[in-house]
């Protein structure tokens, strides 16, 4: 039954191969579900990493002056009764 998940071929150096599936023997899991799971974890902290420099960013051209109140940001809510 073929799947409907799409692959990628990687070239590995020798080394690194040997080192992949010996984490994969090591945690009982196929060397295919090791490489995902380490693709996954690089994804995430790439994602943490930009994420954090978008909250630094932000936190430079803050204004507290300029800002909203949490009642002023949602009092249109109260006038229209809901």
């Amino acid at each position: 039954m073929p799947t409907r998940n799409p692959r990628v071929n990687v070239v590995l150096e020798g080394p690194l191969y040997e080192g992949l599936q010996r984490w994969a023997r090591r945690d009982g899991v196929s060397l295919s579900l090791k490489v995902r799971d380490l693709v996954k974890e690089a994804l995430e902290a790439e994602e943490d990493r930009v994420l954090i420099h978008l909250a630094e960013e932000r936190e430079q051209s803050f204004n507290r002056k300029e800002a909203l109140t949490h009642a002023r940001m949602w009092s249109h809510l109260k006038r229209q009764g809901r």
